[in-house]
């Protein structure tokens, strides 16, 4: 049984993992698999490190959580491409979209690990967190194996707990259809500072030991992916099939809406360019030391695999 771990389950960021799982792709690839929750994102990525876990799906750059310099394990394909945080806020604050200006004084909630995108995207935009009194602080009842973010999320913003928040796209929606929220920026679509599109995206992730010791168990999980990703573009009512497998009642009937909006996104390929920028995210917050080569980041002895139909 291949041990895999996300951490957010409940949502449309890593959505392409659980589905390979539910929908028997790993298995048509001869192994049997599991998906679960591992919150928060640093300790997702020391359970990679410490052997608990074949791979992670999660922040390609938050691998340098657990492997310093990318020292250990590499990214083996891209989930979805670009950075997939949106920024919502207490719709009776009447924030607008694009306006930046509203976080200023506010309480925002962001998971441990994504915190750090949102410090850098304000600096990025001109605000200082800490001279503009910006509050980043955890969401309040969002840790637990069967916890919901986005209710969790929207829950927090109706009771005034926080005044928004840094999450995904199921985060926003809840909040959103709920009408305690208002979404100030979607980074994966162009909105905030031109280069918070290119902080990161989520990617399948391995230890350099699985990748040397077991290559085939490495080629079956990009191409359960690939599966999934071609499975989702040809009958996206598959989403709803998973969500309602894998999630709560009400978020299992929005999955399929979020996994239409993402489909765009949802190519395993893993450019040089991305990696530049996503290098570079990772120097500026501290998480890397200098640049690193694409070959030490992306085990590249499989990107042929993500040329080859499925």
């Amino acid at each position: 049984m291949l041990r895999i771990a996300v951490p957010d389950l409940v949502s449309n960021s890593y959505f392409p993992i659980i589905a390979a799982v539910e929908l028997g792709f790993f298995k048509s690839e001869g192994f049997d698999a599991s998906v679960d929750l591992l919150f928060p994102v640093p300790k997702t990525f020391a359970a990679l490190r410490d052997c608990q876990l074949d791979f992670v799906v999660g922040s390609a750059h938050a691998t340098l959580l657990a492997f310093p310099d990318w020292q250990g394990a590499k990214l083996l394909c891209a989930i979805g491409k670009h950075t997939y945080w949106f920024l919502v806020i207490r719709s009776d604050l009447k924030p607008k979209r694009g306006d930046l200006s509203i976080v200023k004084g506010l309480r925002i909630g962001a998971a441990p690990g994504v915190n750090l995108s949102l410090q850098r995207m304000l600096i990025e935009a001109g605000i200082d967190p800490e001279i503009n009194n910006v509050q980043i602080m955890p969401i309040p009842g969002a840790a637990g194996p069967n916890v919901s973010f986005g209710l969790s999320a929207a829950k927090a913003l109706e009771e005034g707990t926080l005044d928004g928040f840094w999450a995904n796209g199921m985060g926003c929606e809840v909040a959103l259809r709920r009408g305690v929220g208002t979404m100030v920026l979607d980074l994966r679509r162009g909105d905030g500072p031109a280069p918070a599109r290119h902080y990161t995206f989520s990617a399948l992730v391995a230890t350099d030991r699985t990748i040397k010791d077991r290559p085939e168990t490495v080629t079956a999980a990009i191409r359960a992916v690939m599966k999934a990703h071609k499975a989702l573009r040809e009958d996206i009512n598959l989403a709803t099939v998973v969500g309602r497998k894998r999630f709560p009642s009400s978020e299992a009937e929005l999955i399929a809406e979020l996994i239409r909006r993402d489909l765009p996104y949802y190519d395993p390929t893993i450019s040089e360019e991305a990696v530049v920028n996503m290098n570079r995210f990772a120097q500026d917050i501290g998480l890397l030391s200098g640049p690193a080569p694409y070959d030490r980041v992306v085990a590249t002895e499989f990107s042929h695999l993500w040329k080859i139909p499925v």
